[in-house]
């Protein structure tokens, strides 16, 4: 019998005690390769609808469905086994009623493994949370630029620059908490709001392009690894250009094909030549 102990995934309420303890680091996961590599690192993956943009090259999120993300979900969740794992509810699986959000969370969750959803939108949607919540779902709020509000915010554009407008996030935030919500992401926010909605609330808030008062901070793996082309946020860093070492290695095996620079099949399988 193994004597090895088995590591354990960090859970919803770990995250919440991660409260005005340290920061939580989280980064998107589509695919079990990248799953491998980011989750010892990782407190949360979030299997993001992103995948839409960056995995099929689609100009916003609205299109990908739940039986993709759960498939995504269920790659990255057979890959790892620590970090907690988060799949993002696709536009147009939640929104009808908690019912209908219930019945898609539930299937994704069932089919992939994930801890926990993530849903978009303002204070209209914390009677769904609460719904997903009350039957055992955990919910991750997302408010102030939610991209599957692209048509109706008129494109990616930062949320709260007005009194008004800030207050409305703020509401939207508070409204969730009082659901039941275990955090919050802050997309495209006003700094100073980013900050005003993580002192207010006591859940944690996990920004992007908000604010560095967060609770903890989350990116698109692949803008901070120089493989998103032309399309990276301007407040994601690029820690380093992957593409360039990919490109790299495939005109290297591309040369190599070109050139027969192979080594022999009997040499890669040890297949005896005919006559020895």
């Amino acid at each position: 019998m193994s004597v090895h102990s088995q590591v354990k995934r960090v859970s919803v309420p770990q995250l919440m005690a991660c409260k005005g303890q340290r920061k939580i680091a989280a980064l998107t996961s589509y695919s079990a390769p990248f799953a491998r590599l980011l989750d010892e690192v990782l407190d949360m993956i979030l299997v993001g609808d992103s995948t839409a943009m960056v995995g099929y090259g689609l100009p916003n999120t609205l299109s990908i469905t739940p039986e993709q993300m759960a498939a995504h979900a269920a790659a990255v969740v057979r890959s790892t086994s620590h970090a907690c794992v988060i799949v993002d509810m696709p536009f147009g699986s939640y929104q009808q009623s908690p019912q209908q959000a219930f019945e898609n969370a539930a299937s994704m969750l069932a089919a992939s493994g994930a801890d926990g959803v993530k849903l978009e939108g303002g204070a209209v949607l914390a009677d769904t949370t609460r719904f997903l919540v009350e039957r055992g779902i955990p919910v991750l709020a997302h408010v102030g630029l939610m991209p599957q509000y692209v048509n109706t915010m008129g494109g990616f554009k930062a949320q709260g620059m007005t009194e008004e407008s800030a207050e409305l996030i703020l509401k939207d935030a508070v409204a969730h908490e009082q659901a039941g919500a275990f955090g919050v992401v802050l997309e495209g926010v006003a700094e100073a709001l980013g900050r005003r909605i993580t002192e207010t609330l006591a859940i944690p808030t996990i920004g992007i392009g908000a604010s560095p008062a967060c609770d903890g901070q989350i990116l698109v793996t692949e803008d901070i690894l120089g493989l998103s082309g032309s399309r990276i946020p301007k407040f994601a860093k690029q820690y380093c250009d992957v593409g360039a070492v990919i490109r790299t290695a495939v005109e290297q095996y591309a040369n190599d094909v070109r050139t027969g620079a192979f080594p022999a099949m009997e040499h890669c399988f040890g297949v005896k030549k005919a006559g020895n």
